[in-house]
């Protein structure tokens, strides 16, 4: 029996303009229901919609949302009120912006403990301090007296599920539960969750774009697009075979090692504004198996197997869905073989573009009137590496690790204590500051919001004397947006006109604005849907092979570091524990963190794996532990590892290990 059923949902603006249309879908208690798509599909809208928390200006037009017995449409806002954080709770895709920065985060959970289980006083706190543990904050007693500003992201984000936990709903709603948390802890999150779900019977609505995510969570999967379902189906079926050309599309995207040498499949254009499509398709500008019908007919939904619908025209007649099923591969457009030679090739010390030896970054601790330095922050602790040119190397590791603070060493956006930095023979100084040039986590705070494209790319060139006049690097400048896939026309438009993927595009034109030899990636993809991380990822390959560019590309995406790194380095509390080729450290790990890091990855094959959860959260690296640093997470620490560093040893002529054992 469902506990939720969602019936025919239309959800848009005032004018009628929809922005979640006609949507129909049930969840069973202790079942969940994945909504998969791009941004701007709608599903963060649809769970808005459900707990009535809907913007200014937009209201559920239509349809019927049956919780239980209870008709939410149908409820005053008082008993609404009831419902929402006892029943029904959500957990918001930004909990920076759904904490109250003036509470501690004991209080809001506290809020919640009073008003739907009714505990006060020190039942209340032992409760919080029990979610608070229970989500993997470390020191959990002492975490509920904090504010949400002296938390990390990740943090803050599994505050928000502990609250959304408090009431003991009976359906949970996930916006992108996982998007700011490390690949550890995400494993610890959503296996939380399932165990949440075994012990009390819970319903969940799990919505994100993350593939690995619905393969090892999600019972039933649902596919939006441009506001309606495009496909719905058990995991099992949707991963076996996908029939929606756009499913099949998402699928493709995915980087993977086995595609090194060929872009990948990504999705031309983007997900059309609401009301653009009023008859045909959403999906045909963008489809390559579309033809005249698909834009003059709107696909009508098709049953095409029990539990298995779809909405598109391939399937409408029964006895060709066969075919259909089976006529579903996509081709991926394959590098040449001299491309996949320059991928392939071996790396050399003689070919090095930039050699790092023994680099410190250390913070001063300062305390009392005098601002007397008590102890210092080792942000970065020792770290030697070198980056071939033409080549990737990869820096992985938890949030806290210090893989941003070294890209900003190297780039002198914050000094170092000590150390070496060659780079192209050289010792660094700021007239090398062209050569290196940094692409930023979050493109849309990186870009001057009042500045147009050509100003913002124009910038850097100026300050450096780089292109000469101004009319030079105008011809420049489109030269640099024809390399990055936008149009010259884009330069006269600010940043807030674009969307995610094409603001990182301008941020990887900006970089490459003062021809660099080294980028340094921070994260580039990591708030990007998979379709356009494809984007991305055949952008930055594409360029390194056209202008022999060499990236240190700083990621937690282990499948991004399969795809494009050459090398990989595993970091930990400042410090290198594991470096080598890609495929010696992904596939043969022999570090125990590195270990834990790949067994907590997600896979989308359904295969059966091991998660290694490791104890606590990273330690302070005010106050780093004696001997190993990974010593008290680690599952086989011995005394030796308490009292002494580990030398390096090779594994290989390649493969490089910070361990005892």
């Amino acid at each position: 029996m469902s506990l939720l059923k969602v019936n025919h949902l239309v959800t848009g603006l005032a004018s009628g303009l929809a922005i979640v249309d006609g949507i129909s879908f049930e969840i069973a208690a202790g079942e969940t229901f994945a909504l998969l798509g791009e941004s701007g599909c709608g599903k963060s809208m649809t769970a808005l919609s459900l707990m009535r928390l809907l913007p200014d200006g937009v209201a559920n037009l239509s349809g019927d949302v049956v919780l239980g017995e209870a008709a939410l449409f149908d409820l005053p806002e008082r008993e609404m009120r009831g419902i929402r954080g006892g029943s029904m709770a959500m957990i918001f895709q930004e909990p920076g912006l759904s904490l109250n920065p003036v509470m501690t985060v004991g209080a809001q959970i506290v809020e919640v403990l009073a008003l739907h289980q009714g505990l006060s006083g020190a039942l209340a706190q032992q409760r919080c301090v029990e979610l608070l543990d229970g989500v993997g904050i470390p020191d959990a007693a002492r975490r509920v007296h904090e504010y949400p500003f002296q938390l990390s992201g990740g943090m803050k984000q599994r505050v928000m599920i502990a609250m959304a936990l408090a009431g003991k709903p009976r359906l949970l709603v996930a916006d992108e539960p996982t998007t700011a948390l490390d690949v550890t802890i995400q494993a610890q999150v959503l296996q939380l969750l399932r165990d949440t779900q075994a012990a009390t019977g819970m319903a969940m609505l799990l919505i994100t774009h993350d593939l690995g995510v619905v393969a090892e969570t999600a019972h039933r999967v649902g596919v939006m697009y441009a506001g309606q379902i495009a496909e719905q189906a058990s995991r099992q079926e949707l991963f076996a075979r996908p029939l929606h050309p756009y499913t099949q599309k998402l699928f493709a995207a995915l980087p993977q090692a086995g595609l090194r040498d060929q872009a990948l499949a990504a999705i031309a254009g983007s997900v059309p504004p609401m009301g653009s499509i009023v008859q045909g398709c959403r999906f045909a500008p963008r489809c390559d198996r579309a033809w005249e019908l698909c834009r003059e007919k709107t696909p009508e939904w098709t049953i095409v197997n029990q539990g298995q619908g779809v909405r598109c025209h391939l399937y409408n007649r029964i006895e060709e869905q066969k075919d259909r099923i089976e006529d579903r591969g996509l081709r991926f457009e394959e590098k040449t073989s001299k491309a996949a030679a320059r991928f392939n090739a071996i790396l050399t010390p003689q070919a090095s573009i930039l050699e790092v030896s023994d680099l410190h970054v250390h913070f001063p601790i300062r305390k009392g009137i005098l601002q007397r330095v008590v102890g210092q922050v080792k942000a970065v602790d020792g770290v030697s590496l070198s980056i071939a040119k033409g080549k990737t190397l990869a820096i992985v590791g938890e949030s806290g690790c210090g893989k941003t603070t070294l890209g900003k060493a190297l780039l002198q956006l914050i000094p170092s204590t000590a150390g070496r930095v060659v780079f192209d023979g050289r010792e660094r100084v700021r007239g090398q500051r062209a050569s290196m040039q940094m692409v930023f986590q979050d493109p849309y705070a990186s870009l001057n919001p009042k500045m147009r494209v050509a100003e913002i790319l124009e910038e850097g060139m100026s300050a450096l004397k780089v292109g000469g006049n101004s009319a030079a690097r105008q011809v420049h400048i489109d030269g640099l947006l024809d390399k990055v896939g936008l149009e010259r026309a884009a330069k006269w438009r600010y940043p807030h006109e674009f969307s995610g993927g094409q603001r990182q595009r301008i941020a990887i034109a900006r970089a490459l604005a003062v021809s660099p030899g080294l980028l340094i990636c921070d994260e580039p993809t990591s708030a990007l849907d998979v379709s356009v991380q494809a984007q991305i990822l055949n952008l930055l390959k594409s360029l390194q092979l056209e202008l022999d560019l060499s990236y240190l590309f700083i990621t937690h995406n282990l499948a991004v570091v399969a795809y494009l790194a050459h090398e990989v380095c595993v970091m930990y509390l400042g410090r290198i524990v594991e470096r080598g080729s890609t495929d010696d450290v992904l596939t043969h790990p022999a570090h125990p963190y590195t270990q834990a890091l790949l067994s907590a990855v997600p896979r989308i094959d359904g295969a059966a794996r091991e998660y290694i959860r490791l104890a606590g959260d990273l330690p302070s690296p005010a106050n780093p532990p004696a001997g190993c640093h990974f010593a008290p997470r680690c599952p086989a620490v011995q005394d030796i590892c308490r009292a002494h560093y580990p030398p390096a040893v090779n594994i290989s002529e390649s493969h490089v290990v910070h361990c005892h054992f």
